[in-house]
């Protein structure tokens, strides 16, 4: 067998080869994780946050590694900047089949210390945000679902949805409305064929806790990471991965990952 020819047996053998993904709040965390690992398993790659720096290092790292990868700031509030980046898209890589809504971030405090700026700043980001992306590639995930390829919608949401937090009002009530969102969302788009699943993590290890300067919340997860063997992006990035390569026919539709030792 010639190069060329194990270059493209192995290329075809990728279990997301030929698939288009977009991944918000791809410039750390669980974004950042989660575009790297879907471009190593055949992906092209769009990747969506506001730090342009980083999307651009992250793009020549997948770049180097064999991937595909397109570093396209943005901010996920402002609407009219996601639909102006879903026809870059389009254009450069192709019909989106696989959209990752994972952008937000988290704020921590007691509900009479409860900062105008903070709580704005959740529901712009973890809903407002979500919903742009939502309205900006739905229509190319149903399209891709019609001509008989995989589709998926993926959002990250957080067992704070379901959870009583204490001092995790508006962060816990965003992220309530992104699963029962989701939910709804399966109804309406399952007959389409396209997939929704709706993943919640418990404590991982990310900057996500950065954003938060209470202490008693800020004590609470640092004695976590001390204590525990928390997740790691790369956990859940592997998560999205696996959904994203079921069987057309399968939907995993809610999952809850948890560091084996987390119990609240």
């Amino acid at each position: 067998m010639s190069t060329t020819d194990t270059t493209t047996h192995t290329e075809n053998t990728l279990p997301l080869a030929g698939r288009v993904a977009v991944v918000t709040g791809a410039s750390s965390g669980i974004g950042e994780a989660t575009a790297e690992t879907l471009a190593a398993r055949g992906a092209k790659v769009a990747l969506l946050a506001r730090r342009e720096d980083r999307l651009a290092a992250l793009a020549e790292r997948i770049t180097r590694a064999g991937g595909t990868a397109l570093a396209v700031p943005t901010d996920v509030r402002d609407r009219d900047a996601v639909r102006a980046a879903a026809e870059r898209i389009a254009a450069e890589l192709g019909g989106v089949d696989l959209v990752f809504a994972n952008a937000g971030v988290q704020h921590v405090s007691p509900i009479e210390d409860l900062r105008t700026g903070d709580w704005q700043h959740q529901i712009d980001l973890n809903v407002t945000g979500v919903m742009n992306t939502i309205g900006a590639f739905v229509p190319s995930l149903i399209a891709a679902a019609a001509e008989g390829r995989p589709a998926d919608l993926m959002t990250t949401s957080s067992i704070a949805a379901s959870r009583q937090l204490e001092k995790f009002q508006v962060y816990s009530g965003t992220k309530g409305y992104i699963s029962q969102m989701s939910r709804v969302l399966r109804v309406e788009l399952a007959p389409k064929g396209v997939r929704v699943t709706t993943i919640s993590p418990g404590m991982v290890d990310t900057e996500l806790p950065e954003h938060v300067d209470d202490p008693d919340a800020t004590k609470l997860m640092a004695d976590l990471i001390a204590q525990i063997d928390v997740l790691q992006s790369s956990d859940v990035a592997d998560t999205v991965a696996f959904v994203a390569g079921a069987p057309r026919h399968v939907n995993l539709a809610e999952i809850t990952i948890l560091p084996t030792q987390q119990a609240i």
